[in-house]
């Protein structure tokens, strides 16, 4: 039952999240950035306190109960790097591939991926066709790059979950549930990067919002190995909760924040995150 509430929950939170995404891009496209920034912040606020006053305090109360041995916080700061390093490596990737996209398609044509959507539809459709094709790949290859990504966010869940006492009473409560919230947040730009290139190269709304919402499916798979792994023993569940805790800072510190704030350059987005550190913290307090 524990593993059929863990499965139900991240499917929500990473499937119907970024498939809510590929809608919002279908739909709205350009014309969101400024929502989109305000909630990339918000939920980089609630992750950050999630990490900070959940997460990586778990470990050293269990440490300071004798549970756990004094060498805890080595543990705890190799589990955080490692989980750091592996998303950084992640995104290290996608980058890469992403920028050879465009780098392509800047070569057809000098303008963005974003006025290609006035190219395509002006007298100059065929002169642009290899630039939408180019686009139309790129595409794909983000939304492969966002299902790898999403493996290690879906951990989060898991190990975050694997430290509860009878789960399906509990699932929705304590940090599981904030982060399967907070990380559907933010799988929602993630589906309007993947849908709106796509729908720009010619597929089909209905077909890309779906495409978009399959790159979820990953999540439920890392929640479920999270959920094995911190199960295991307090040693375990101390490397999966400093796992999971890296893993969150790099998508706030690395992604969500320098998002947002290029997204739009303004005070609004830093009082959104404040905004979410405390209704974070009053989520876990309470």
């Amino acid at each position: 039952m524990e593993y059929l509430a863990i499965t139900v929950i991240t499917f929500v939170s990473g499937v119907i999240g970024t498939g809510l995404g590929g809608v919002i891009g279908a739909v709205l496209r350009r014309d969101s950035s400024k929502i989109v920034s305000l909630l990339l912040s918000f939920a980089a606020g609630i992750m950050l306190a999630v990490v900070c006053f959940d997460l990586m305090s778990e470990p050293i109360e269990l440490m300071k109960s004798g549970s756990l041995p004094s060498y805890t916080p080595i543990i705890v700061v190799a589990a955080v790097v490692a989980g750091y390093a592996v998303v950084w490596l992640l995104n290290l990737i996608i980058d890469k591939c992403t920028n050879h996209e465009v780098k392509h398609i800047d070569e057809a044509h000098p303008a963005t991926a974003d006025d290609l959507d006035e190219l395509i539809h002006s007298n100059h459709y065929e002169t642009h066709k290899k630039a939408k094709s180019q686009l139309f790949v790129a595409g794909l290859v983000m939304l492969s790059a966002i299902a790898l990504h999403n493996l290690p966010e879906g951990m989060v869940i898991g190990a975050s979950y694997s430290s509860v006492e009878n789960l399906t009473a509990n699932l929705f409560s304590g940090s599981g549930f904030i982060m399967a919230i907070v990380i559907g947040l933010h799988n929602i730009p993630e589906g309007m990067a993947v849908s709106v290139p796509l729908i720009s190269g010619g597929m089909g709304k209905v077909k890309a919002v779906l495409l978009t919402a399959l790159s979820g499916l990953p999540t439920v798979v890392g929640a479920l190995l999270g959920y094995v792994l911190g199960g295991i023993n307090q040693i375990m569940l101390t490397i999966a909760l400093g796992f999971a805790s890296g893993a969150m800072l790099y998508v706030v510190f690395g992604e969500l924040l320098p998002e947002a704030i290029l997204m739009w350059k303004s005070k609004l987005p830093a009082l959104a995150l404040f905004t979410g550190v405390v209704m974070g913290f009053l989520l876990v307090m309470f």
